[in-house]
């Protein structure tokens, strides 16, 4: 098999049950096959797809692994070229897979690529997640193409362009099964969010480029596992932004200036925890707190492998797509 289209479910049934059958349907003719990899899933979900769905091959995990455990067991059992990571909550069109797998195929210097992400609610906008890929700022906070904070903008065309990007969304991003591979999969730590980043990040270190490719888009409903707002979804973001900075920044800028912006990084996120607690947010000042204990805890463990590629060429491509990136 080519490319194993690959979502990982958690409770989220009524996901499957709208967007599964036009996303088998999308790869029809091609050498691809889509997978469903279950996180023990306590909605009926396994049972749907055994019931509605029994021709797509089913994954099922004995318990709940988050995104990156889950997505590291499943694609275990999958031989394929091409991975795809793909949420349950994405909506395609028929021609969405070709145009990646047709720009891999064409530039094996790519290692990860993926598609405009576009709302599912305003079909005309881009989505919060990845939008047109994106980009890290000095201080590890990650932005997109086509968002700004909060406030995400329309797709008129501005980025139909193929461009290098930072990092692409694991909402859908498609990734060489050698290099998810050789870079050991995701970081078990994260368990989710931040995770692509990191992925995209390691990617790059080892050489190769990551790419948004916009002839290919989908449409991504979002929040459906961890709605925006959560303080758990908080958690994890403070706290995988450390682990992240933590693993890669001093292959990218030398061991003394990481040092330098990792504790830059702590004392903007210790101002940004006391503004929840003068706002009475105290669930959210909680969730960055935690989030520095687990980080303390989680960094003397032993990260996946990080193959780098030498030479100044690979720290010149990170180095430029990191906005801002020199003090």
């Amino acid at each position: 098999m080519k490319t194993a289209v690959v979502i990982l479910n958690w409770n989220t049934k009524g996901f499957l049950e709208k967007f599964l059958p036009g996303l088998v349907s999308s790869v029809k003719g091609q050498d691809a096959e889509v997978i469903v990899a279950d996180n023990a899933s306590t909605d009926g979900s396994p049972e749907l797809m055994r019931s509605a769905f029994p021709s797509v091959p089913l994954i099922p995990l004995d318990r709940n692994y988050g995104f990156t455990g889950g997505y590291n067991r499943a694609l275990e059992q999958v031989d394929a070229e091409y991975f795809v990571l793909i949420n349950s909550d994405i909506d395609v069109p028929e021609d969405w897979l070709e145009p990646l797998t047709d720009y891999m195929d064409s530039h094996p210097e790519c290692g990860i690529c993926g598609p405009k992400l576009l709302s599912y609610s305003q079909r005309d906008s881009f989505e919060y997640a990845g939008a047109a890929g994106g980009y890290l700022d000095r201080y590890g906070y990650p932005f997109c193409r086509g968002r700004v904070l909060g406030k995400v903008a329309r797709d008129f065309g501005q980025y139909d362009t193929v461009e290098d990007v930072f990092w692409v969304s694991g909402a859908c991003l498609l990734i060489r099964s050698r290099l998810w591979k050789a870079l050991g999969g995701l970081d078990d730590r994260f368990f989710a969010h931040m995770e692509e980043i990191d992925l995209c990040w390691r990617a790059q270190l080892a050489g190769f480029r990551v790419t948004c490719v916009p002839a290919s888009k989908v449409w991504h409903v979002g929040g459906g596992t961890l709605p925006q707002g959560s303080p758990f979804k908080l958690k994890l973001n403070f706290r995988n932004s450390l682990l992240m900075l933590d693993k890669n920044l001093p292959a990218t800028i030398g061991r003394g200036k990481a040092r330098v912006r990792i504790f830059i990084r702590k004392v903007l996120d210790g101002c940004a925890a006391l503004l929840y607690l003068i706002a009475f947010r105290g669930k959210d000042f909680r969730a960055v707190r935690d989030a520095h204990r687990e980080y303390r805890s989680l960094r003397k463990e032993q990260p996946v492998k990080q193959p780098v590629a030498e030479g100044a060429a690979v720290r010149g491509l990170i180095g430029g797509l990191m906005l801002f990136q020199k003090i």
